[in-house]
């Protein structure tokens, strides 16, 4: 596993580390975080513990809580893995380790063949950023408002289910961290924390926290009904509609490692009584195979909330949900977990820009692990990015703290490109600071 971990006796030697270290913004992001990690120390299912290290630069390294309490599912941690990660890929590798094998395999696995998964990164990789010079970048702003709201950054946190398989402290830890950051959290249907909890903790690390609840229309329309109220009155300030899940995707990980949901946890929102271990068998029957864009009209009539689509892959789609009444658009292929083979969410962005113009805001997920990723979504027209898999590793790391640095990382990483870039604000990025592929050669001729 690649984590840094630098000696305090190389850190004396050079008054010069100490100071870049200090004034980069980029380490900056890392440098204050506290564990709060619920643990038990225990071998590495791969490796045997490393030997401590005796003299190590304390910046670097998490700050032990005395409150930490084991983790029910004997997380695997090894002694001397306490270095900070420096970036998203390395939270990571962090939880590729020491997460239970089946666990990370449900957290990070896509459908079929898993070539969108791969696709969804490859396709940033294929953007080129073309920055300006000699621009006033003094002043750097980040902000931005979603349907209304102000918030601090556009790195915002899709939903995702069961993040309490991450950590003990699940969804309360993840929501607590997107409140103090100032950005958008969007609770999942299928969280293991109940939504006025959420809601509960949210507001108590910021009176103004933006969140918003990601509803699926089942076949018992009670249901669908019930949890809109129960958002609405908890607080929630917009209904995300996931339009792309007829069926769960077929997750070839998880159906080999006989995955299911762990005893202790159940799917919150609906009550013991509905709750099951069996996640596959439990969303199926609830699933509605017969949704149309009728059902988002009706979604619409029974709430005042504004609707998110997501899922939305095409410019005709993108339309029809304009239509229907939604104001917003979040382009997604559901983490490649749906259909595999559709385009990566970055490379269908731009003609749903287009096709929605100014009658709806457009967000995207898929695929985001540095802050030029979202630089370069924001380049091609979306008003905000949402992280889903990258806040489950900071929080398998170290519960909040390692979300906050998550958010942190991808914020940090987003300014470095801004500055680099010559734009001072959201505002300044535009699709000129992106090229798809490397420049051609000059004719020499």
């Amino acid at each position: 596993m690649r984590l840094a971990m630098i000696p305090m006796t190389t850190c004396r030697s050079s008054s010069t580390h100490s100071s870049a270290f200090i004034e980069n913004p980029l380490y900056e992001a890392t440098s204050n975080l506290e564990s709060k990690r619920g643990r038990e120390t225990v071998t590495s299912r791969n490796n045997p513990p490393p030997p401590p290290l005796l003299e190590v630069e304390p910046s670097l390294l998490i700050n032990e809580s005395a409150e930490s309490a084991a983790h029910p599912d004997a997380m695997k941690i090894v002694p001397g893995s306490d270095a900070t990660p420096l970036n998203v890929l390395e939270f990571e590798e962090y939880a590729r380790e020491y997460l239970p094998k089946s666990t990370m395999d449900y957290f990070a696995s896509g459908s079929d063949s898993m070539e969108t998964l791969k696709e969804n990164r490859e396709a940033f990789k294929r953007l080129v950023l073309h920055p300006r010079v000699l621009r006033d970048v003094s002043k750097m702003d980040i902000s931005t408002t979603l349907l209304g709201h102000r918030i601090r950054s556009p790195v915002c946190v899709a939903p995702s289910s069961t993040h309490r398989m991450a950590h003990p402290d699940g969804e309360i830890a993840s929501t607590s961290a997107a409140a103090k950051a100032d950005t958008c959290f969007v609770l999942s249907t299928m969280s293991t924390t109940t939504l006025e909890d959420v809601a509960t903790a949210s507001s108590a690390a910021n009176t103004n926290a933006l969140r918003w609840f990601q509803l699926y229309v089942f076949k018992d329309r009670k249901i669908t009904v019930g949890l809109v109220r129960r958002a609405e009155k908890a607080g929630y300030k917009a209904i995300v509609l996931t339009v792309d899940a007829p069926v769960l995707g077929n997750r070839e990980a998880d159906v080999r490692n006989h995955f299911s949901i762990p005893k202790r946890l159940t799917m919150a929102n609906f009550g013991p009584q509905n709750a099951t271990t069996d996640y596959a068998d439990y969303v199926s029957d609830l699933y509605d195979q017969t949704l149309s864009w009728k059902d988002v009209e009706w979604l619409k009539s029974i709430t005042n909330l504004p609707i998110v689509a997501k899922g939305i892959l095409t410019p005709e789609d993108a339309v029809m949900a304009v239509e229907s009444g939604c104001e917003g658009v979040l382009v997604s292929n559901h983490g490649a977990r749906q259909l595999d083979g559709v385009a990566a969410t970055i490379d269908a962005l731009p003609a749903i820009v287009q096709a929605v113009g100014d009658r709806a805001e457009v967000y995207m997920d898929g695929g985001v692990r540095r802050g030029t990723d979202v630089f370069k979504a924001l380049a091609l027209g979306a008003r905000a990015v949402f992280v889903g898999r990258p806040v489950l590793f900071g929080l398998a790391h170290s519960g909040e703290a390692g979300v906050s640095s998550v958010l942190r990382i991808l914020n940090a990483e987003l300014k470095h490109a801004m500055l680099f870039s010559g734009t001072a604000s959201l505002a300044d990025i535009g699709p000129a600071h992106v090229r798809r592929g490397l420049p051609p050669l000059p004719s020499l001729l």
